[in-house]
């Protein structure tokens, strides 16, 4: 069913509150950001911001559920056109990080899960789980293939992983300095998997 205009715009809305709020926590954190700035950010006033969220926590789990969607989709899209193990890395590699310095970001950095309430907090926790575990997945996809070589796949991914998940936090450069960075980073984090 399509959907109406009034939906779009919310959605394109709660997509920019997301984007804003994620930069926010990612240069303040968590204990220094209030809704305030986040409104302030946007040009927005408080009360048009709470119509999309009720409080700080609530604001906090929607960016970590963006942020797990986004990685996802980067991740179905890997596997869908990698034709390896290395392959998907390198494109799951790839799609993350456009997604997160190109115009879909910022992504928020999930550092703050303990600022969660117990239920947000399980959600998140079992959403990055899945994620780590696809990624892992990967990795002894292309053990088994030939294209990775012999690796431990949790540390591996962990690191790989820590790497990406951090770029959110040093990176506000410019849309050149972006593109080389969708280039290079899946090469630098990628190099020493090959079996070749």
């Amino acid at each position: 069913m399509a959907q109406s205009a009034d939906e779009t715009r919310f959605q394109l809305k709660h997509e920019r509150i997301l984007r804003a709020a994620a930069r926010c926590f990612n240069e303040k954190g968590y204990s220094g950001t209030s809704l305030k700035d986040v409104s302030r950010h946007l040009g927005l006033t408080d009360a048009a911001l709470y119509y999309y969220v009720r409080n700080k926590e609530e604001l906090v789990f929607k960016c970590y559920q963006r942020a797990a969607q986004l990685g996802a989709e980067a991740m179905t899209r890997a596997e869908s056109e990698g034709r390896n193990g290395l392959e998907q890395a390198q494109l799951y590699l790839h799609y993350h990080i456009e997604i997160m310095v190109g115009e879909r970001g910022p992504v928020a950095i999930m550092s703050e899960v303990p600022s969660l309430k117990p239920a947000h907090r399980d959600e998140i926790l079992t959403l990055s789980r899945q994620h780590s575990r696809a990624f892992e997945e990967v990795l002894a996809r292309g053990i088994g293939d030939g294209s990775i070589a012999e690796c431990d796949v949790r540390m591996t991914g962990n690191a790989i992983m820590g790497a990406i998940n951090w770029i959110p936090k040093w990176f506000h450069g410019s849309s050149a300095v972006a593109a080389e960075l969708i280039i290079a980073f899946p090469d630098i984090l990628t190099r020493g998997l090959a079996t070749n």
